[in-house]
């Protein structure tokens, strides 16, 4: 069968299930975007390929399917460069396919070249140079392979022009074998079931015993696993940021996200526990405060895929490395047949500890904490939610209460700005019926403002919420706690109107500033047809608490509520 190199590559993402592609096209990329018309996939125009990245985050964050990009050389794949070191921090399944000048150009310093593998070696788990078509089957299969098994992460596939110009009779699969066998998994089950039997062993002994669940357990997909397990534990339940939507929110044992923002309750729990059950996490700084003083004299189990990750930060005294799946699965067999203590004490010191969130009031001036109260009250349950980067992250963070862990997007590991609004884009494509709220600030919004255009280019029903505070508001409460009220840099006074802006992507709209508007302006926005961006606009001094300082322990929680 004669074909070209770019009908070839877009063969070889639709026998690997691909239905959607967020890109921008450019010079370089041509002959791929040329070929787009032939394809079974849908390409999603975005207005900056950083969007690009981002969308395909949150396609694959909402479905744990592979999430797919495109850009041109150049400029074009340095953009995307943010959305990829945000998936590798967060363990998202994304391919980039950049175009690249032809190869007789190449090291000239050609128009639009630049060096895409060495720059993005160290944003991806794997990434690879195509200089012929030929070589587009297995390039992008392994690519394909590599970011989604494992441990999860993005992968980039740069393509010469030449190579998707190329013309070649092709006969071969579309979908590559695997290179290597893979490994017999009988003795790692056996290890698994060992180290699963001394963990039980540990939890029983103790006294204090407490699950930690990350984003691990979204990428395994074992929610209804999880939440046996821990119903046959029966110890005390915190979770990182990622990890949010594992736990029952029902479940009298959960305590809440911990860590830097986390509830008081988790915070002091972990300060507290004899042992943790860590699962799928990687015991970040924003969990773990002062590492020197984390886990102080407590057993800790720690369990996930990554071998590099056991010990890395906390010292393991029992580290089981595997699919958490299977992790699971031998931790529940032998809690199963196990005697369980019923830790009462511990479960009332616990209860002991909960403390409602801190709420601001401010002269009849709307509140965040005001409106994401009532937002994640009306929500209804399979609400997708996104957020962007800052105090409205970690107030949302604080109090959405999720049946799946897939329905919550948030740049966690590398807290990038502009994620939001691109976020709810792939998740909305990725799950058409379902509603998609993106909670953003009035300074991540405007970053990425643009894809409004997205939006209304596709009809995609988003609802979007503006926490307007006319700051960056977390790095104002940072120069106000931490730098002597110096505030530098951090005042928004000149937003724009949003309603007006809105308006000229051809979006509905409104703006609702006191307290006894609220519940009337969400209850219309989350009832609307179509897309929707509700201005909240909030009180400028409002901080975001509790709040563990930099460096300190996470028993040092600052409480108080405004400037």
């Amino acid at each position: 069968m004669e074909t070209t190199g770019s009908r070839l590559l877009l063969s070889v993402l639709e026998a690997h299930g691909v239905d959607a592609v967020f890109g921008y096209p450019g010079g370089a990329i041509m002959p791929l975007y040329d070929a787009l018309p032939q394809a079974r996939l849908t390409h999603y125009l975005v207005r900056h390929e950083q969007g690009a990245a981002f969308a395909a985050g949150g396609y694959a964050r909402t479905t744990g399917r592979l999430g797919v990009c495109m850009a041109t050389s150049g400029p074009g794949a340095t953009n995307l460069v943010t959305g990829l070191v945000d998936a590798l921090m967060d363990s998202v399944p994304v391919l980039a396919i950049t175009g690249q000048v032809r190869s007789g150009l190449m090291g000239t310093d050609g128009f639009q070249e630049a060096d895409v593998v060495g720059i993005t070696g160290p944003c991806t788990k794997h990434n690879v140079l195509v200089t012929e078509a030929a070589q587009i089957p297995q390039a992008v299969g392994r690519a394909i392979r590599l970011a989604t098994t494992g441990r999860p992460g993005p992968v980039l596939v740069d393509v010469t022009n030449d190579a998707l110009k190329e013309r070649i009779e092709w006969e071969g699969p579309l979908l590559e074998p695997p290179r290597y066998p893979r490994r017999a998994e009988e003795p790692q089950q056996h290890d698994v079931h060992v180290l699963a039997t001394e963990a039980i062993a540990a939890i029983a002994r103790a006294e204090r015993p407490l699950i930690i669940v990350g984003g691990g357990t979204r990428i395994a997909g074992v929610i209804t696993e999880f939440r046996r397990l821990a119903a046959l534990l029966g110890a005390p339940i915190v979770a990182t940021i990622n990890g949010l939507g594992t736990p029952d929110p029902a479940d009298d044992h959960y305590l809440g996200m911990f860590g830097m923002h986390g509830h008081k309750a988790a915070n002091l729990a972990v300060t507290r526990a004899d042992c943790m059950l860590a699962l799928g996490m990687r015991f970040d700084d924003r969990v773990t405060g002062d590492v020197s003083k984390f886990g102080r004299g407590a057993t800790v189990i720690h369990c996930d895929i990554d071998p590099s990750e056991i010990g890395k930060i906390i010292p393991a005294d029992i580290g089981i490395v595997g699919d958490l799946r299977e992790t699971i699965a031998a931790l529940t067999a032998v809690a199963e047949i196990a005697t369980m203590p019923s830790y009462a004490e511990w479960l009332g010191e616990i209860e002991g500890l909960r403390r409602p969130l801190p709420r601001a009031r401010h002269d009849g001036e709307l509140a965040a904490t005001d409106v994401l109260d009532a937002l994640t009250a009306m929500m209804e349950p399979g609400t997708v939610v996104t957020t962007d980067v800052g105090q409205h992250q970690m107030w949302t963070a604080q109090r959405v209460r999720l049946q799946s862990s897939r329905d919550f997007l948030t740049s966690a590991g590398l807290g990038a700005m502009g994620f939001g609004i691109p976020a709810a884009v792939g998740a909305q494509v990725a799950r058409p019926r379902d509603r998609v709220v993106a909670v953003v600030g009035d300074g991540g919004f405007q970053m990425t403002m643009h894809e409004l255009a997205t939006i209304r280019r596709y009809d995609l029903p988003l609802k979007v919420v503006v926490i307007d505070n006319r700051h960056l508001g977390m790095v104002r409460q940072w120069q106000e706690l931490f730098f002597d009220r110096r505030i530098v840099a951090t005042d928004l006074y000149d937003n724009p109107d949003f309603c007006t802006l809105a308006s000229a992507y051809g979006i509905r709209s409104a703006r609702v500033e006191r307290p006894d508007e609220l519940h009337g302006a969400l209850r219309e926005m989350l009832e609307a047809e179509g897309a929707y961006i509700l201005h909240c606009a909030c009180f400028p001094t409002e901080n975001c608490f509790p709040m563990v300082p930099a460096g300190r322990h996470i028993d040092e929680m600052l409480e108080r509520t405004t400037a």
